[in-house]
């Protein structure tokens, strides 16, 4: 069993690798995406789908996409600058990547790996213990 998902996680990396190389042309359009990658799981090592991930551009939010069911995804005609993505998923502590440079007509890839969180962290009071 193992065994077999090592082969299907390699496959995984190999299809996203050889997408990334080739520039992800997309045949209809014929633009290429500027911006692509995969999350998974990072203890099981599967794809999590229906992951929230946010574009931000100077302060503005530009696009916002989800994890297909492989946990691909891919952001196009994104403008050139410097962005901060955003990794969100219910069960998962938020993923937040700054300082991610898209140029004119250059592909990136960002894959992501996302560790489980309690729906509900306990956080300290701010008025500290015993509350008199």
């Amino acid at each position: 069993m193992k065994h077999k998902l090592l082969i299907l996680t390699v496959s995984i990396f190999g299809f996203v690798a050889v997408n990334a190389n080739t520039g992800n042309i997309d045949p209809v359009k014929g633009k290429k995406d500027e911006l692509n990658g995969m999350v998974i799981h990072a203890e099981s090592k599967k794809p999590l789908k229906n992951v929230s991930i946010t574009a931000v551009l100077v302060s503005k939010k530009e696009k916002v996409v989800s994890t297909d069911e492989t946990g691909g995804y891919a952001f196009d005609e994104l403008k050139p600058g410097t962005y901060k993505f955003i990794f969100e998923k219910s069960g998962f502590r938020k993923i937040t990547k700054d300082k991610v440079i898209i140029k004119t007509d250059e592909a990136f890839q960002l894959n992501i790996e996302m560790i489980e969180s309690p729906e509900f962290e306990i956080i300290p009071s701010p008025f500290g213990a015993g509350g008199y």
